[in-house]
């Protein structure tokens, strides 16, 4: 062998010993679980030897995850639970706020508004109002009361603002010594009375918990029931009195006997007042039952129990203070 081809051999086999070297040490340093915060060979071995199992994923913000943008479409925000409803009894157009765009968003979820929540009850959102009452046989104001926001859902729940009471025991009388009824009370253990309920001998009505008090001089609750109130925005709240009375009427559609009806208001088509359960004229058999009482089931008037039409025919006579809240 001469020196040419000695010294090619001795090379070949220094390379190989090279190699066989650098593959040792990037094993040896792949498995090393200490590393240098600055040598990223090693940092990225190691994620290939040693990663854990991911088990939950962190918390991110999305202006700091790169590739982001203010465009990028991420998802659906998360939404509530619970779905909204409106605060307020009726909208209408120039009102504003929560109520609203409550409004508005089911609206545009039932397909009848097409531009976005603003919050604004303007023309459009009338407009889809009326929509939706015509397509669902409802009267056609484009206002919002209690029929339109339960069609769409948006209605409170009426049941949680009712308070009752226990039966009372058979037998048992008010402070004037009238006979209870199953959905009536007296003095303490009558629900308290709703603040700004007014002064004096005087009859309140509270429309959110289908309930009267009969209080007197002393503000002493003599008696309280409750009643089936209107489905609809025509009990009109504020200071009344009792300026009619009949022992017996008849609806204005002529298709209920209406008794001891103590009357308070005037409408466009009729009068507004307590009576007895309503009877119907083709067969003479009640509209409802005394344990519906509490649940809003007439066009207008105050349903009551027999029992509490009795009481109330004597004690609100011409003149009687009627405080609707």
């Amino acid at each position: 062998m001469n020196t040419s081809e000695h010294r090619t051999l001795l090379m070949s086999g220094v390379g190989i010993v090279a190699a066989a070297c650098l593959v040792v040490a990037l094993v040896s340093g792949g498995s090393n679980t200490s590393t240098s915060p600055n040598d990223s060979t090693s940092t990225s071995s190691s994620s290939l030897v040693d990663i854990e199992p991911v088990t939950s994923v962190p918390d991110t913000d999305s202006s700091t995850v790169p590739g982001t943008d203010p465009g990028d479409i991420t998802g659906e925000e998360p939404t509530s639970d619970e779905p909204c409803v409106m605060t307020v009894r009726s909208l209408a157009g120039g009102d504003t706020g929560p109520s609203v765009t409550c409004l508005q968003e089911a609206l545009i979820v039932a397909g009848f508004l097409n531009t976005a929540a603003t919050g604004v009850y303007d023309n459009a959102t009338a407009v889809a109002v009326e929509k939706l009452q015509t397509d669902r046989d409802l009267f056609v104001d484009g206002k919002t009361g209690r029929e339109t926001a339960l069609s769409l859902g948006v209605w409170p729940d009426e049941n949680s603002l009712v308070i009752r009471t226990p039966p009372p025991t058979p037998g048992a009388v008010d402070l004037l010594g009238y006979e209870l009824s199953s959905v009536a009370t007296s003095g303490p253990d009558a629900p308290p009375l709703p603040p700004n309920s007014g002064s004096g001998r005087r009859l309140v009505y509270e429309r959110a918990g289908q309930r009267i008090w009969a209080v007197g001089e002393d503000n002493v609750v003599i008696r309280s029931w409750l009643v089936s109130g209107s489905k609809y925005n025509n009990e009109t709240p504020g200071s009344h009195a009792v300026y009619s009375r009949s022992d017996v009427s008849t609806a204005w559609n002529g298709k209920a006997f209406l008794y001891k009806m103590v009357r308070w208001l005037k409408t466009d088509i009729g009068a507004i007042g307590f009576h007895a359960l309503p009877i119907h004229r083709a067969d003479n058999t009640p509209y409802q039952t005394d344990a519906e009482l509490g649940t809003r089931l007439s066009g207008g008037c105050q349903r009551q129990a027999n029992l509490d039409a009795d009481f109330t025919w004597d004690f609100a006579q011409i003149g009687t203070p009627v405080i609707v809240i």
